[in-house]
């Protein structure tokens, strides 16, 4: 059996098969020859140890080796996915499984899979994500020491800092989930970011959760990780689906401290027993036009994570509803027209001084910074409003 999967294609329910078995063991595969025979044959043992019914499906992502053919005979049904990718062997595998649950885990020997069953009475109890936690668990040699004490605490941390998931192995290999609740994930990563995207698109379709210790064993064979470059495609994930936090509250902080120091300086305050002057106010234009433009930017990403990458997010969805194209415009407009104010009494002053030198630099900063953003909060509200073409389509 084939499966040809495109990262752009979530997983349908349309195309869900009817529960065939309770679960479906899902293992991704490449080049795993010395593996894949003691994985399956662990996982055939596990399911009929428990009583229940199921299956293995095995994800070959273009395997070089005898891998497929290993699996096939040690009773795995085989699903070649030709699109190369952690993510995207999952998303095959998923779409063949004829399980009610899905158990996840890696061909390389180093999960358990006699946690099956724990696994399945999670799953019995209302969860529709189940995540294992290695951390207390990691058998000598299992787990590089900058991974263990440095990469998965901090990608772990960060992520929960970022999507309240309450989970502390974010990356763990062996999960499960409810194969009725991947339409609500939207899942379509093929890359090893994959394991990142399950737990925050479960976190914000507001899936519940839940994790258990297990064990975490030296991984048999060769290991595929590559440590900085697969922490950075994380990290970068993490970022990519959080605007909030890489544009908006960044660009939020770097505009009150634009205005601020502007404000000060235009208004002479004494700061620190000293009067500032031009060079401090053109830090504070800086300051406001860089902040606007990075809100413009966090806006554009919130809207389109929402008509493009299937987010939900309801505080940006709020606002949709309530701001439109012609409040941003009237916004920009009207911001421009102070600058432009402040440039006529600029020139206004000049004439009256005969055309003197000019000694209006405060105020010409001033008009200069407002102009600046109010035509980036005129055009901004066109690129908003383009993007969300795509939910009237």
């Amino acid at each position: 059996m084939s499966a040809t999967i495109s990262p752009s294609t979530p997983h349908s329910p349309a195309t869900e098969p009817e529960d065939a078995f309770l679960v479906s063991v899902v293992i991704p595969c490449l080049n795993e020859e010395e593996n894949i025979v003691a994985v399956v044959t662990q996982a055939r043992e596990a399911i009929a140890a428990a009583g229940i019914t199921g299956e293995v499906v095995v994800a070959d992502n273009n395997s070089t080796d005898r891998s497929a053919e290993l699996g096939a005979q040690a009773g795995a049904r085989v699903v070649h996915v030709p699109t190369r990718g952690y993510g995207a062997a999952y998303m095959g595998g998923f779409s063949a499984a004829k399980g009610k649950y899905i158990v996840m885990g890696d061909a390389d020997l180093t999960y358990d899979f006699h946690e099956i069953p724990n696994f399945v009475r999670e799953l019995d109890g209302g969860a529709d994500l189940v995540m294992g936690n290695r951390m207390n668990n990691i058998q000598p040699g299992a787990m590089p020491w900058l991974h263990q004490y440095v990469g998965n605490p901090l990608l772990s941390g960060f992520l929960n800092l970022l999507f309240r998931t309450g989970v502390r192995d974010a990356h763990c290999g062996m999960r499960a989930v409810r194969r009725s609740a991947l339409p609500a994930m939207d899942l379509r990563t093929p890359g090893m970011e994959f394991a990142s995207e399950m737990v925050i698109r479960a976190s914000k379709a507001n899936l519940d959760i839940r994790e258990f210790d297990i064990q975490y064993h030296p991984r048999g064979g060769e290991s595929k990780l590559s440590t900085w470059r697969d922490g950075w495609r994380h990290l970068r994930f993490l970022l990519a689906h959080s605007p909030t936090h890489l544009f908006l509250i960044p660009g939020l902080v770097m505009l009150a401290m634009g205005l601020v120091v502007m404000a000060t300086v235009v208004s002479g305050i004494n700061v620190f027993g000293r009067d500032w002057s031009v060079h401090t106010l053109m830090g504070g234009s800086l300051l406001t036009i860089i902040g606007v433009q990075i809100v413009s930017l966090g806006l554009c990403a919130h809207a389109y994570g929402m008509y493009f990458m299937g987010d939900v997010d309801p505080w940006f969805d709020r606002m949709r509803s309530r701001y439109r194209l012609e409040h941003g415009l009237a916004i920009g407009g009207a911001v421009i027209l102070l600058g432009l104010i402040a440039v006529a009494v600029i020139l206004i002053r000049w004439v009256a001084d005969d055309f003197g030198a000019l000694s209006q630099v405060n105020l010409a900063i001033s008009a200069v910074t407002a102009i600046v953003i109010g035509v980036q909060i005129f055009f901004s509200s066109f690129l908003l409003s383009i993007i969300g073409l795509r939910r009237a389509q």
